[in-house]
């Protein structure tokens, strides 16, 4: 029987069997217990860390590793090495995975679809701040600091909906702000019917507000919002798939409690250049530029094509908002 079992501190760890068959490789990493079992059990992971120190080779006898009564020998030592860098990322996405279940579950009870397109905005209203030029800004929880701030008004609403939550959770295990509006975020989506969207854990708070004048203004034309997206780091392309976020809400971009590819069928269509009932206050000045710019329009087209490409496009394109400037914990 072989085991393989990682533990924390500097203790050495054997297995809890006194077969002479048995063997116990043990990883020494700064996280609680993670225990592969026999073959047929199922993966167990408290917590993970995704990078572990050499792994060290322990027998119950404390014998050398070269020595030929070893149980291990060369057999084992093979065996080993045909599964040598897949434990960390497996046993970070066990725990990730664990956490993230909590926080889901917490959010779920209060997060409807009504409220879905707030929670959404305040992801983007809190990432959409990062500059790659001075590497401020960012998804940091800063959202928090700058809620009187004319551009996020309304947004008061939808902190208060998740600190409910939030409350709970750190009952039990502390989230920071950016990990828990980034959740929220991917879980807004998903409620309305949009892609399931996985994060990664890990972001640092700031405790102090994000420099002002960082957000994309709703006025501007297409040149201004391809700059301000290009100084973040995205590409046209990815401006308009996050752009399809615009379907949740009140813009008028079809059912505002749906997320699908709404957004791009009406943009092709231009209502608001009707004058007739209510068509003319449809979308923003920034949702109506895109469509009058040939590379926006191209993957417009695809985006109202292709539902499908459309999920998969913004998928990646929010894993990225989430994950660019933010700070990390070290783990």
């Amino acid at each position: 029987m072989r085991c393989l079992v990682m533990k924390s501190g500097g203790n050495t760890v054997h297995p809890s069997s006194s077969s002479s068959s048995s063997s116990c490789l043990t990883f020494k990493i700064p996280a609680t217990t993670v225990q592969f079992g026999d073959k047929g059990n199922p993966i167990k992971a408290k917590a993970a860390l995704p990078h572990p120190h050499p792994p060290s080779v322990h027998h119950p006898n404390d014998q050398s590793v070269s020595s030929p009564s070893n149980i291990l020998g060369r057999r084992h030592l093979l065996h080993m090495s045909t599964i040598p860098f897949i434990f960390p990322s497996a046993i970070s996405i066990a725990a990730d995975a664990d956490e993230i279940f909590h926080i889901k579950e917490e959010i779920g009870k209060v997060l409807s679809k009504g409220k879905a397109a707030g929670v959404l905005r305040l992801v983007f209203h809190d990432a959409g701040t990062f500059d790659i030029n001075d590497k401020t800004g960012g998804l940091n929880g800063s959202i928090v600091h700058e809620l009187d701030r004319p551009e996020n008004k309304g947004l008061k609403k939808s902190v208060k909906i998740l600190e409910k939550a939030k409350i709970q959770i750190d009952a039990l295990r502390p989230v920071s702000w950016a990990d828990m509006i980034a959740v929220a975020g991917a879980e807004a989506v998903s409620v309305c019917g949009g892609p399931k969207i996985i994060v990664r854990l890990g972001r640092i708070d700031s405790m102090v507000p994000d420099p002002e004048g960082k957000l994309p203004e709703e006025s501007l034309d297409v040149a201004g919002l391809k700059q301000s997206f290009q100084r973040k780091g995205f590409s046209t392309q990815e401006l308009v798939a996050l752009s399809g976020a615009h379907t949740l809400g009140s813009k008028g971009f079809g059912n505002p409690t749906v997320f699908d590819n709404s957004y791009f069928k009406i943009l092709l269509e231009k209502p608001w250049l009707s004058s007739a009932g209510m068509s003319s206050m449809i979308g923003l000045p920034s949702d109506r530029a895109l469509v009058e710019d040939d590379e926006c329009t191209r993957w417009i087209s695809k985006y109202a094509d292709d539902e499908n490409l459309f999920f998969e496009d913004f998928k990646n394109a929010y894993i990225k908002l989430v994950n660019t400037g933010a700070r990390w914990r070290n783990i």
